[in-house]
């Protein structure tokens, strides 16, 4: 299992405007499978320092919000699992940076997603989906779209391509399959040369061995988990997404530095978040 010292609790932000419930479904369901708390958090943005309005009614309204979000999203937490050791957190701050920052004793940071456009995720303030992925030190999982539980038999997919933070991800994918008791799709993705219409075979095969090497160890420790891994050629976020179509989750590492496969991660968890119909769960290098 993956060390986090005192990472004791999976947090989700909350977002007072939005639907919260598949967000919170997913976090307090993964609370209950690690037997973790769990950490409802809204967090209010400063009021805007401006000479001629007055923000300080504004910004008890969107205290006032953010309470009611607590508390409603705490009592349907509690109501899907009795047993959940639920906590809020009403905090102030830049909500981005506030998150990262609490990702530092968590086991997972989950957040909902508003399918914005790529150039939306970047240049919307009101998305936190982009910076906190980029600076958390926890894996952070992105629900836009509920699991496809009812697909059997149910399984996950991990993008594997050689650099340290895939390697994460496979080991938190590993982990994930041994918990639900699902099937592991570990692919790899394999770019032809941008002038060359002819796969090399040798290079292909090697690549395959490399990755049945990657994934060895993690069928070793995780003997009940099924395991299917294969090269694909293709672009890695139109492969992947396809992979996951009816996945319970896709899991990548968060900074790719194109390994052997030449898959480069960044852009990857990017296209995964507009393109892909499951959660995305985006894992850092430890």
């Amino acid at each position: 299992m993956i060390s986090h010292v005192n990472r004791q609790e999976v947090v989700i932000g909350i977002d007072p405007v939005k639907d919260w419930h598949l967000a919170l479904a997913w976090a307090v369901d993964e609370a209950h499978r690690r037997k973790l708390a769990l950490r409802l958090v809204v967090v209010v943005p400063p009021q805007h320092d401006t000479q001629h309005v007055d923000g300080t009614p504004h910004h008890m309204q969107l205290e006032r919000a953010g309470a009611d979000a607590l508390a409603s999203a705490a009592s349907w937490s509690r109501a899907r699992w009795p047993d959940a050791d639920t906590t809020t957190s009403l905090l102030g701050g830049r909500p981005g940076p506030t998150l990262a920052h609490l990702s530092k004793k968590a086991h997972m940071l989950v957040l909902g997603s508003r399918h914005l456009s790529r150039a939306e995720e970047f240049l919307s303030a009101g998305s936190l989906v982009v910076p906190v992925a980029a600076q958390a030190h926890c894996p952070v999982v992105v629900v836009g779209d509920a699991e496809h539980s009812t697909q059997e038999p149910q399984y996950l997919v991990v993008g594997v391509d050689g650099s340290q933070s895939s390697k994460s991800a496979l080991a938190l994918a590993f982990e994930e399959a041994d918990l639900r008791g699902c099937a592991l799709r570990a692919i790899a993705v394999w770019q032809s040369p941008v002038f060359s219409f002819h796969r090399d075979d040798t290079v292909f095969q090697a690549e395959r061995r490399l990755l049945s090497a990657t994934v060895a160890g993690g069928a070793e420790k995780y003997p009940d988990v099924q395991l299917h891994h294969e090269v694909l050629t293709g672009s890695p976020v139109e492969v992947l997404a396809d992979a996951a179509e009816h996945a319970l989750a896709v899991v990548v590492g968060r900074r790719g530095e194109g390994g052997y496969t030449g898959m480069r991660v960044g852009s990857v968890v990017h296209g995964l978040l507009q393109r892909a119909h499951c959660p995305v769960i985006t894992v850092p290098s430890v």
